[in-house]
């Protein structure tokens, strides 16, 4: 999609001899891991209309790919991904569970990290996964706090513990 993008805006911008970019940022995207995230993720993205204020439903939003996987429209441009064709054995009963999938809310938290994910380049997904990777790939997968990590220093830590035991100990004067 990078690649893509930077095509396109060589060829505007000669066209129209301009110069400068054509988008306010990146391209932003996120590995996704299962199917439930994937076709999360296009309830997400067919519901970003509606979520803009732009249509009432995601079918309303001419630019969609809802009504072409709803089985309402016939559309050239679209190909199936696996996990969208596992939804059901047959187009009819694929495109009724592809319309059910609208009926159910999405969670707060989840949007979140759809949007963290795809904002800050990080893989979306599950607690399963996480922990069945090595602990040095772990770390890649969330946003950590700004600024460099603090490194570990064990004689301060020691230090302080005595200093407490320390003034524990002393008796009191009044």
């Amino acid at each position: 999609m990078r690649n893509l993008g930077q095509r396109f805006v060589q060829y505007f911008n000669r066209r129209y001899q301009r110069s400068g970019t054509l988008w306010e940022g990146r391209y932003h995207s996120c590995l996704v891991d299962s199917a439930a995230y994937v076709i999360a993720c296009h309830r997400y993205i067919e519901r970003n209309p509606v979520r803009a204020g732009m249509a009432r439903s995601a079918g309303d939003y001419r630019w969609s790919s809802h009504n072409g996987n709803a089985g309402r429209v016939f559309n050239t441009l679209l190909s199936a991904h696996p996990e969208y064709l596992a939804l059901a054995a047959h187009d009819t009963s694929r495109h009724d569970a592809y319309q059910g999938l609208f009926a159910i809310d999405d969670e707060p938290a989840f949007l979140a990290a759809i949007r963290d994910a795809t904002n800050g380049g990080f893989a979306l997904v599950g607690e399963r996964l996480k922990s069945a990777l090595p602990e040095s790939l772990r770390g890649r997968l969330e946003r950590k706090p700004p600024g460099p990590r603090p490194k570990p220093n064990r004689e301060a830590a020691q230090g302080s513990r005595e200093i407490e035991l320390d003034l524990e100990l002393r008796p009191r004067t009044s």
